[in-house]
């Protein structure tokens, strides 16, 4: 089922040629009522007609134009139709009008960075003008209201000259709001993606998707609907907030319609099982579920056991289970299980990950172990190697180094960021000069062909699946009060209880606070704080979480505020994100206060403060 096709205007045409009349997406607008669908033919109609459209309004190859849809079946429509125009999609978050402050500093960033020539979008987002006027660049491009357009226009629709090299897709990470980096991704490297997960996936005739994933991401994008599309089988989607707020609503789904193919992150698996009830496990059939990939975040060991040990009576089997290793960098999948794989386990001695080598624990216990979840080997067409990253040389067996990579997946580069590009995507092996490589940043280890991933090159932060840079977090928590000293804020993982926790520490001027009995000569003890500033720091934490929960969509687990001096820093004064993170659970830094998230559990520092009441 690996198709010659030469772009994705090919693959959407083949289907509406030799499937026309079959149903290809399907929206569950509750996560269970279908509300609207789409055959190939439908889709293939309107997608020739937006990109008349867009041709009306001067659209040309080349063009970037913004996405800008809430869940639901015209995202598809408008993806193929700039596809169809050949131009470069750019999907986007659709700003919400209670969150302008989180969501416009990165879609303004974003359109600085694109220069769109233009915005799809429904109706309902055009009327939108409130927040249009936030970002005055909006009102000077066109906008298309594509669910109001008809399919007349489809007929006068030329087909563009697009191939393997020509960029499909701008996609931007989730990286710092000031500076969004947009992968650049050709109809190429989606293909040759796709053709991947078709083989590993080993699709057939009886395939169907079910996903809750967004669409603007890369596993949502590409698994969710273009892989369905590439293969020719049926996809039902929901949005991401019906999942969250019934998690019960995804397996239903895969029962009601056989689904074959399904996943997410791993709080998604985690969160089947904290919150699905035994009466109503007692309804599920997920015997047809074979593809159930896990992925985007850490994927832990307790996840796999409990999702298995809960649902095995509903007909889930162990090597449903595909684990897979990807990046926006490489379009996406890079290592994956197969269809008769099953999880590999690696109880890794802790000691020995802490010298960098992933060693197995000794089996009479007498060394303290982390249990570790292989990705997967990699996938056709992939070189994966492990490399030290300041010699650039191939680390040896069982060394943990960077992961580089070399496939037709990996992408051209970032969007105008030529430096960056060239030092993400040029690398050279330091051994016999070969490459160019992909540097991932990311942390691991080939053990007997499976790629094991220990964690990040850098400081990024991952929480349900989404990707924080620490430096958006550190400067929202700098503008909540004037006490906190700029540039002396960090944030960083605390790895507990099984999932990761973020934690942030800032240094304190306790003078700026209005604490009037307060010695400003000195830092005071913290019973003096608690006596007579509490209720001043007691606010000031609360803002700090308030702040970055809302900014960020992060809870924070732990607030710590420092004495002057007390993070560790560079010597040129850049944050030493994972000292700081060792030294908090060392009890080593200068801390004034603490509040711990009460069900946080027991720590090895200082006693817990102010841990109620906030």
């Amino acid at each position: 089922m690996t198709h010659d096709f030469r772009s994705l205007v090919d693959m959407l045409r083949h289907r509406a040629l030799h499937q026309g009349n079959r149903r290809a997406y399907t929206f569950l607008v509750d996560g269970e009522t279908e509300t609207a669908a789409l055959t190939y033919g439908q889709l293939d109609r309107r997608a020739r007609a937006i990109a008349a459209a867009l041709a009306d309004r001067g659209g040309g190859p080349g063009d970037r134009v913004i996405l800008l849809y809430p869940p639901g079946l015209d995202f598809i429509t408008a993806f193929f139709g700039a596809i169809y125009a050949g131009v470069i999609a750019v999907p986007c978050y659709p700003p919400h009008r209670s969150q302008l402050a989180r969501s416009l500093p990165r879609l303004t960033a974003i359109l600085a960075n694109a220069e769109p020539s233009a915005v799809l979008c429904p109706a309902e987002v055009a009327a939108l003008s409130a927040w249009v006027a936030h970002v005055p660049v909006f009102g000077a491009l066109p906008w298309v209201a594509t669910d109001t357009l008809g399919t007349d226009a489809a007929a006068s629709w030329k087909e563009p000259d697009v191939g393997p090299s020509t960029l499909a897709l701008l996609q931007y990470t989730s990286g710092s709001t000031a500076a969004p980096r947009g992968v650049m991704v050709t109809h190429g490297n989606l293909l040759h993606n796709l053709a991947v997960a078709n083989h590993v996936e080993e699709n057939d005739a009886d395939s169907v998707s079910v996903s809750w994933l967004p669409v603007i991401h890369d596993m949502g994008l590409i698994e969710g609907v273009l892989e369905p599309a590439y293969a020719g089988y049926p996809a039902y989607l929901m949005s991401p907030a019906t999942f969250l707020q019934r998690p019960i609503r995804w397996l239903r789904a895969i029962t009601k319609y056989r689904a074959t193919n399904s996943g997410g992150p791993n709080f998604a698996y985690d969160l089947c099982t904290q919150k699905v009830r035994a009466e109503q496990r007692d309804t599920l059939d997920l015997s047809s579920w074979r593809v159930a990939y896990n992925g985007a975040e850490p994927i832990r060991t307790g996840t796999l056991t409990t999702f298995i040990k809960t649902f095995r009576d509903c007909g889930f089997r162990w090597n449903s289970f595909y684990p897979v290793y990807g990046l926006a960098e490489s379009t996406l999948v890079v290592t994956s299980g197969r269809r008769t794989y099953q999880p590999v386990f690696l109880e890794a001695d802790a000691d020995a990950l802490c010298r960098g080598r992933m060693e197995e624990a000794s089996p009479d216990g007498s060394s303290r172990r982390v249990s570790l979840v292989s990705s997967g080997p990699p996938t056709f067409g992939s070189r994966v190697l492990i490399v030290n990253p300041d010699t650039c040389r191939l680390c040896e067996p069982r060394e943990i180094g960077e992961i580089w990579l070399s496939s037709p997946s990996v992408t051209k580069g970032y969007w105008r960021r030529e430096e960056e590009t060239s030092q993400t995507f040029g690398a050279l092996l330091a051994d016999d000069g070969s490459g160019p490589y992909l540097r991932t940043g990311d942390l691991g280890a080939l053990i007997d062909g499976e790629l094991f991933v220990a964690g990040r090159l850098k400081d990024l932060l991952i929480v349900r699946g989404f990707k924080h840079y620490p430096q958006d977090l550190e400067l929202t928590v700098e503008r909540q009060h004037p006490a906190i000293r700029p540039g002396c804020a960090a944030a960083f993982a605390l790895e507990a209880h099984d999932d990761e926790r973020i934690g942030v520490a800032a240094e304190l001027d306790p003078r700026r606070l209005d604490i009037t009995c307060m010695n400003s000569s000195e830092f005071p003890a913290v019973p003096f704080l608690l006596r007579e500033g509490a209720r001043a720091i007691s606010d000031l934490i609360g803002t700090i979480r308030r702040a970055v929960a809302e900014s960020h969509g992060v809870q924070l687990h732990i607030v710590a505020l420092l004495k002057a001096g007390a993070l560790p820093k560079t010597s040129s004064g850049k944050i030493r994100h994972r000292a700081c993170a060792q030294a908090l659970s060392g009890g080593q830094l200068a801390e004034i206060v603490r509040w711990v998230q009460p069900d946080a559990g027991p720590l090895d520092s200082v006693a817990t403060l102010l841990s109620t009441g906030i």
